[in-house]
């Protein structure tokens, strides 16, 4: 039932500013500045060039960042889901540079790297929390 508006905090409004600006800032990267080092994260198994990979998912967290700034309204619900399955679509990324050792971002150990790997549930949860559709998901029951 995400069709429903659903009130959030200001500490929720704060968290999710702070995620879209973190998002837009990450897509911009992408396409820019740590294009390199993005490209450590796409996993071998992915079918496609992994610059194009980097390319396309820059574009897509530029445009999930946007939206974390200015949807409202049970638009906002769906987008907390979205980039939660974003965030766990691309958690084999972050796994890739762990087992194949892969320096980027200044996760120049595997002790770093692994450290890395329990950001994601975090992210997932506060793109779920900061959208409200933690609260909504959690009424299902």
């Amino acid at each position: 039932m995400l069709h429903k508006a659903i009130h959030t905090t200001t500490l929720q409004n704060v968290a999710r500013g702070l995620m879209g600006t973190f998002m837009v800032m990450a897509g911009t990267g992408h396409l820019t500045f740590v294009r390199k080092d993005f490209q450590a994260q796409v996993p071998d198994f992915v079918p496609f060039n992994k610059d194009t990979v980097v390319l396309l998912s820059g574009v897509v967290e530029i445009g999930l960042g946007l939206s974390l700034l200015l949807l409202k309204g049970k638009n906002r619900v769906r987008l907390g889901v979205g980039l939660a399955a974003f965030y766990a679509a691309v958690f084999p990324g972050n796994i890739h540079q762990y087992t194949h050792h892969l320096s980027a971002f200044g996760l120049d150990t595997d002790a770093k790297r692994f450290g890395r790997l329990f950001f994601q549930p975090v992210l997932i949860a506060g793109a779920l929390w900061s959208t409200g559709a933690l609260k909504v998901l959690m009424k299902k029951k």
